[in-house]
């Protein structure tokens, strides 16, 4: 699924919300829907916030207005004026979505795939398997470097005689070093990275520790918070 239809998924489950809710104040005699129950408020609340958390993520300005406006205190304002506002959010959410603007909406997505994955890896060098640990980190990250290749138009395929070939890890990284994605830090650093998952793929397992994984799953969860694809 590319950026633009997954955008436009998004924005049908923002227009499914705001339809409800119109339909809603089609039904009530009232602006506020008050004569409809707070039950309906509450249903469409929670659709809402669902929606803007998995869309935009929980470090979106979007969801942190949520938070605001759900902490109001029940003496300053009830259910249906709070959900007034959330459909504000709702509304604004959708306008940047459809404008373009929110293209980090898929860069959360994969962020918190790759998150999960690297919590595979922590999960799994606590019972014990660094190695498996290791070589899991290590292809989240190839696959991140992929990503990065793809979201500053840099190439992931050679041409060989045979054909088009997906690039090696380290070309990646070279290429996005010099392509002033990240700077040479980084780069250094993932390069030890690919080093020691290169170690584990091919059965070197004497060649680094534990300790050593456990770094290594850590400094590419920093790596990639850093540098979102």
């Amino acid at each position: 699924m590319n950026i633009d239809e997954m955008s436009q998924q998004f924005i049908e489950q923002l227009d499914s919300i705001l339809g409800y809710y119109d339909s809603l104040k089609s039904r009530s005699r009232y602006e506020d829907l008050s004569d409809l129950g707070e039950t309906v408020a509450y249903e469409l609340i929670t659709r809402a916030r669902a929606a803007i958390e998995r869309i935009s993520g929980r470090d979106s300005a979007y969801f942190e207005q949520l938070q605001e406006i759900l902490h109001i205190e029940r003496k300053y304002v009830h259910d249906f004026g709070r959900l007034a506002m959330i459909m504000g959010i709702v509304r604004s959410l959708r306008a940047d979505l459809q404008a373009g603007y929110l293209s980090s909406a898929s860069e959360l997505i994969r962020g918190d795939l790759f998150a999960d994955f690297l919590e595979m890896a922590k999960y799994l060098l606590g019972e014990g398997y660094k190695d498996a640990a290791a070589v899991i980190a290590g292809g989240t990250l190839e696959a991140h470097l992929r990503q990065l290749c793809v979201k500053n138009n840099i190439a992931t395929e050679v041409t060989t005689p045979k054909g088009n070939k997906a690039k090696r890890a380290e070309q990646m990284n070279a290429d996005l070093y010099k392509n002033h994605v990240y700077s040479k830090l980084d780069q250094k650093s993932v390069t030890a990275w690919l080093d020691l998952r290169n170690k584990a793929a091919h059965a070197k397992y004497d060649e680094y520790s534990a300790d050593q994984v456990a770094l290594l799953i850590s400094g590419i969860r920093d790596f990639i918070a850093r540098n979102p694809a």
